[in-house]
């Protein structure tokens, strides 16, 4: 059984989350990146960071586009993994989003999610920071983070799926400031539970953290097509900070 604080460290580094998942349609992630490519004017050749960026999916397709990319995602396996598609304009590293970059991009990506894993809001800010200082003049960073109120308000509190033999039975609920996804299953007669936590952060939370570290909301987009943001209808809260 997991419940450890850093949940995200022992949950994404399993090959259960990759089963769990395994069938998640990146169409629409492609097409936001293309959206999201045009919109910020990025020019080939540019270095982007793709933070959190599991197995390298995304890094891949923007590297395909024609930009420099480094996908840095925490997993170890899923860095392993993605190695196998680095190339003299790709590359793939183990890092903490709480450590500061040694590098200076043109544009840093924290995309579906990946933001908001921590009870103490000064990790939060941290990272933000990380984030600016690791921006060349100029430099543009995005965070793609779900849109609280509207995936509260249309929660899914229980669901089964079986995947490759096993049966996933997982609950969702809103506990002490996090949307949580509480995932149960057995295999090879264990039983397993781990966790997914994010914490309920809105614009107004989020903006407080990003004027903390003295960034600024450029842009607010409600989904992936850069449609504006609304509170109640949005799937997503998409930010664009300089």
């Amino acid at each position: 059984m997991t419940n450890n604080k850093d949940w995200f460290a022992s949950w994404f580094d399993t090959c259960y989350y990759h089963i769990l998942y395994k069938h998640r349609d990146y169409t629409e992630a492609q097409e936001f990146m293309q959206n999201l490519i045009s919109f910020l004017n990025l020019k080939k050749g540019d270095l982007l960071l793709d933070l959190a960026c599991g197995k390298g999916r995304h890094s891949i397709y923007l590297n395909s586009l024609g930009f420099n990319v480094v996908g840095a995602d925490l997993s170890k396996n899923s860095i392993q993994f993605a190695k196998q598609f680095e190339n003299d304009t790709l590359k793939f590293v183990e890092h903490d989003m709480r450590d500061p970059f040694k590098t200076k991009f043109n544009a840093i990506l924290n995309l579906f999610t990946s933001f908001g894993f921590f009870e103490d809001d000064t990790e939060d800010i941290a990272i933000l920071q990380n984030i600016k200082n690791g921006l060349k003049p100029n430099g543009i960073a995005v965070i793609d983070f779900l849109n609280v109120k509207n995936v509260i308000a249309n929660l899914i509190p229980e669901e089964v799926q079986t995947i490759d033999n096993i049966t996933f039975n997982i609950k969702r609920y809103v506990k002490n400031g996090f949307i949580i996804k509480e995932i149960n299953f057995d295999d090879n007669g264990k039983h397993h539970t781990y966790f997914e936590k994010v914490k309920c952060l809105n614009l107004s939370k989020i903006n407080s953290y990003v004027k903390a570290v003295g960034f600024r909301i450029k842009h607010t987009f409600g989904n992936y097509y850069l449609d504006e943001f609304n509170e109640e209808t949005s799937d997503r809260l998409i930010l664009i900070l300089e």
